[in-house]
């Protein structure tokens, strides 16, 4: 990642951006199986799924792609700080 960008809040060459659309708790969605695009830049319209904001903002930032096997409760992570992404694993909490 190139330096000057952090958390999505500024673009490649450094110019301001947006702020990012969430805080750092997790965003919890009933999820269906599928595979699911999760916003990394937090700018996103449709948080926690990537709306393709990065690309227009220029942010660098690209989304977290999975596979989701299951349905069922899932915890999105907004810290980007988890060591389990995209889910939360409570490091927040911490931070």
């Amino acid at each position: 990642m190139p330096t000057g960008v952090t958390r999505g809040l500024y673009g490649l060459q450094g110019e301001a951006m947006t702020e990012p659309k969430h805080g750092a708790l997790p965003i919890v969605v009933e999820e269906t199986p599928g595979t699911k695009a999760y916003c990394q830049c937090g700018l996103s319209d449709k948080l926690p799924y990537c709306d393709g904001t990065h690309g227009r903002e220029n942010t660098g930032i690209r989304p977290m792609v999975v596979e989701v096997d299951s349905a069922g409760k899932k915890a999105i992570c907004q810290c980007h700080q988890s060591k389990n992404k995209p889910w939360c694993d409570g490091t927040h909490s911490r931070l």
